[in-house]
Parts: structure tokens; C-alpha cells; sequence
């Protein structure tokens, strides 16, 4: 029974890949850090459960830290938001930070658990971890504000990039504070009461 079994997990480690072996090593170290966080979280976990030898994560991430950043990357580029389409600049971004809130509460509270661990382990600050995160990664808005521009809603040369980022922002600080979905009316006042207001201004 047991070499049988060793004789299948090795046919799967031939099998496997490319991105196909990188996609599923990343995916266990996703699943690794949820599970006991980055403080418990090994090299030698995440390839058991890959089910694959442990230089295999090593060629690829010479560090913890390097491998966590990966596997938060790629569960974001493969679990991304809707985006929406309401024909208004206002429906989107109210569809949007809802969606954003009920997608995104469970994967801010992993993150920020891990946060603290791998700002000491990699020796990064917090802006350069998101830097990181979000690297050659398009931004969920920019096709929101594409479609407004091309309805004459905003005016993408005159509104400054802080107000754009502002209401993600605020999400995300809410998000991190409560680990909750935000609440609809919380939603309204982003847009209404802040965003809205400051996009007429600048147009």
C-alpha cells in the first residue's frame, strides 16, 4: 500500500509543470497560511502539502516570506472582483465597494494576520509590501473610470489621483479594522457624501 502510494505521488510530481506546478504551490501555501499563519507556516508544510520535495519551492522562493508574497499575489489575480457595468459612474462605484467589501473581508483579515510577520521576516516596510502586492497588477477601477470618461462623467486629466484611490482606500482601512463587510450605508456615504462631491469639483 504505501509504495503504491509513493509510486502515484511521484507519477504527480511528473506531471505537474510550469505554471501548473507553480500555480498549485502557491495555492498550498495560500491554503497553509489560512490555516496556521505565517509565524507556523514552513517550507517543508506547504511542499507536504503540495505533495512535491521541498528544493521544489526552494528553486522558485529562496525565502518564507518570498513564497507567502507569491501566494497572496496569486490568490488575488485568481479570485478577482466583478467589475460592474450600471452605465453610471456613481452605480459602479457603489456596486463595486459593495462587491469589494463581501469578496474581499476574508482575504484582508488573512493578510493582515500575516502582515506583521512578513514585515519582520522580509525586512520590507509596509509600502513596499503592497508595492509588491499589487505589482504589474491592473487596477480594478481604471476600467470604472475609463467608461465614465468616455460618458463625460469625470475628467481623468483634472480629478488627482487621491480622490480616484480614496474610496478603496477608506475600504480597505474599514475592512482591516473590523474584518467585516462593510455596511451599505457606509458604502453610500463613500460615494455620496466624499467621492461624488469631489469628482463635481474637479470637473
Amino acid at each position: 500500500m504505501l509504495a503504491g502510494m509513493t509510486e502515484q505521488a511521484q507519477r504527480t510530481r511528473q506531471r505537474r509543470r510550469g505554471e501548473e506546478l507553480e500555480a498549485a504551490l502557491l495555492e498550498a501555501a495560500w491554503a497553509e497560511l489560512v490555516e496556521v499563519g505565517f509565524a507556523r507556516l514552513t517550507m517543508e508544510s506547504v511542499a507536504a502539502r503540495a505533495k512535491t520535495g521541498v528544493a521544489v519551492l526552494y528553486r522558485r522562493w529562496p525565502r518564507k516570506d518570498d513564497l507567502v508574497l507569491g501566494a497572496i499575489q496569486h490568490y488575488g489575480a485568481t479570485h478577482p472582483v466583478a467589475i460592474p457595468d450600471t452605465g453610471s459612474l456613481r452605480g459602479d462605484m457603489i456596486a463595486m465597494l459593495s462587491g469589494l467589501s463581501n469578496v474581499r473581508v476574508s482575504f484582508a483579515a488573512v493578510v493582515s494576520a500575516a502582515f506583521s510577520g512578513l514585515l519582520a521576516s522580509s525586512g520590507l516596510t509596509p509600502a513596499q509590501v503592497r508595492e509588491k502586492l499589487i505589482a504589474d497588477r491592473p487596477l480594478w477601477s481604471g476600467e470604472i473610470y475609463r467608461r465614465a470618461a468616455e460618458r463625460g462623467e469625470i475628467d481623468l486629466d483634472r480629478v488627482p489621483p487621491i480622490v480616484l484611490s480614496m474610496p478603496f482606500d477608506l475600504m480597505r482601512h474599514d475592512m482591516l479594522m473590523t474584518f467585516k463587510p462593510i455596511p451599505e450605508e457606509r458604502v453610500l456615504e463613500i460615494v455620496d457624501d466624499l467621492f461624488m462631491p469631489l469628482i463635481a469639483a474637479a470637473s
